[in-house]
């Protein structure tokens, strides 16, 4: 509904939207000049950022793993103790095939079902659109729920997902908006639709990956941007339900929610130049990357947030780098044991 909406070309743009547009083609174009610099360095952030996606995009639907457990679930081939690893490593495999494959990969029905077969594992609805009716609900602490969404029935899915994927191929080829303006309409309408049983959250995550690298923003391969929208759930539920209100009319504002997949795409990007932004290699990149996620936190944090802002950092490399930020005094300890709350001094940290 999204996209046909934007097939008439909307006559006016959101100012903050075209703000957002302006940097990101600021961003894709110095993209080059970035990933020539300091390959060791590259090669840390995509294998951090290969687990960072496949654990915080199976954490914002409920699915976790043990801390200890995740390099060897992401990175190794052991065997799987039960269901999450076994759909944290499925999501893995779909990464890995998106990073690989790239542009090569078409959006179409066979893709996205290959997607969900990945990421789902072996269950019998792998790879296989809902045949049953599958609302939005939100349920409450109370016990309470209530319908958020009605998606779209089971029965008229098939069509309504191959009337997507025509909209995607056309909207590129006839430039109705900005392709990341059509790439954020496309997510939302995937979600509507709500095509799957399960899983369609982290497939419409896999499907973004894939649609930044035909359109050339390859930020994912080094950022996690499922992490980014982990960071910031709230919003990215509050603008899906605002931008999804009188969808199934075509009555809906889906600004709401583009703005919140641009600023998410900004996020990622400048994560990414002041992490690669200087041309000499320095020692510890994993101690960068623990200092970063402590400068992402706005707010009191314990070890246990870090470990998950972290997974690719080992329990003792995170606790050594916290406590040398409290002997430098650049962060403070407000308590006692492992549950104790912590702050950063200042506004943002800084090696020195």
């Amino acid at each position: 509904m999204t996209l046909r909406q934007f097939s008439s070309k909307p006559e006016t743009i959101p100012t903050a939207t075209s703000w957002y547009l302006s940097d990101l083609g600021e961003s894709r174009g110095k993209q080059e000049l970035f990933t020539k610099q300091a390959p060791q360095r590259l090669k840390v952030l995509r294998e951090h950022a290969l687990i960072e996606s496949a654990v915080s995009s199976n954490r914002i639907e409920g699915v976790t793993v043990n801390q200890t457990r995740i390099r060897t679930i992401v990175l190794g081939k052991s065997h799987l103790r039960d269901r999450d690893e076994e759909e944290v490593r499925g999501y893995r495999n779909a990464l890995k095939l998106i990073h690989e494959q790239g542009s090569k990969l078409k959006v179409s029905k066979d893709t996205i079902l290959k997607l969900h077969k990945f990421a789902r594992g072996e269950i019998w609805d792998a790879g296989k659109y809902k045949e049953k009716e599958s609302d939005i609900i939100e349920k409450y602490h109370d016990g309470r729920s209530r319908v958020r969404f009605k998606t779209v029935s089971a029965a008229r899915t098939p069509s309504y997902m191959a009337q997507l994927i025509e909209l995607w191929k056309d909207s590129m080829l006839e430039q109705w908006v900005h392709p990341l303006i059509a790439l954020a309409a496309f997510n939302l309408d995937f979600l509507c639709i709500h095509p799957f049983k399960d899983g369609n959250g982290r497939i419409s995550r896999l499907l973004m990956l894939l649609q930044l690298y035909h359109l050339g923003y390859e930020v994912g391969r080094y950022i996690s941007i499922e992490r980014i929208i982990e960071h910031n759930k709230e919003r990215y539920y509050e603008t899906l339900e605002q931008s999804s209100q009188g969808w199934h009319e075509g009555k809906h504002d889906p600004w709401h929610y583009i703005n919140y997949v641009l600023f998410t795409l900004k996020t990622a990007y400048r994560e990414f130049e002041e992490r690669v932004g200087q041309t000499k290699v320095p020692r510890g990149t994993k101690t960068e990357l623990i200092m970063s996620a402590v400068n992402s936190f706005s707010g009191k944090f314990t070890l246990a947030d870090l470990e998950r802002a972290c997974p690719s950092a080992s329990r003792d490399m995170v606790r050594r780098v916290l406590r040398e930020l409290k002997r430098i005094k650049k962060v403070e300890c407000l308590g006692r044991g492992p549950g104790a709350l912590w702050r950063k001094k200042g506004n943002t940290l800084k090696r020195g």
